[in-house]
């Protein structure tokens, strides 16, 4: 039984989601391992802070971190042209959101570099749980738009979920970490 041409597409379509699916997977999974088994180091400094200083600074970076993801979705919106009375994006509009975006990973990897260092991945309690679980699926989730964004004849849904989800998960971390300290390590 031949495939007619739009069933192979169809089936190349699939495997490359597939694909892209199980590369974020294995950084995930990579990450959870490492920090899993790695034992933490609890005086690892960042930038040169250790304790209650690394911490505040870690904050800090992660409220960067939300500023520029928002600024990123807004810049998504507006490229996608579903932003409400923005009209269609100069041309600049798509260089700014890929620097940015470059901007908005590279901040995240001191912060993160810190935590896999000096915590690991810990289950303790639900909100540490969360938080280290969420950083794992952050860069597995960074990994698989990365793959998004070079391939070419994908479901445009494709791109925006992976886009989405980095934000959801840039929100996920700050609130279990920087909001967190900045109320009196409770969340609210």
């Amino acid at each position: 039984m031949a495939c007619t041409p739009g069933t192979a597409d169809r089936r190349s379509v699939a495997w490359r989601l597939a694909a892209i699916g199980l590369a974020g997977a294995a950084v995930t999974g990579a990450l959870y391992t490492a920090g899993r088994l790695h034992t933490p180091n609890y005086t690892f400094s960042l930038f040169g802070k250790t304790g209650l200083a690394a911490i505040t600074l870690k904050s800090l970076l992660a409220s960067v971190v939300l500023g520029l993801a928002a600024v990123q979705v807004l810049l998504a919106l507006w490229l996608y042209r579903k932003l409400p009375l923005a009209g269609s994006p100069p041309r600049p509009v798509r260089p700014t959101h890929r620097i940015l975006g470059f901007a908005l990973f590279a901040v995240t990897v001191p912060v993160a570099v810190h935590c896999l260092l000096a915590y690991g991945v810990q289950l303790s309690s639900a909100r540490v749980a969360v938080h280290s679980l969420a950083g794992c699926f952050f860069y597995g989730a960074f990994t698989a738009k990365v793959l998004l964004v070079q391939s070419r004849r994908l479901p445009g849904w494709a791109l925006p979920a992976a886009g989405g989800a980095l934000a959801i998960l840039v929100a996920v971390l700050w609130y279990t970490s920087a909001l967190w300290y900045y109320n009196g390590y409770q969340l609210p």
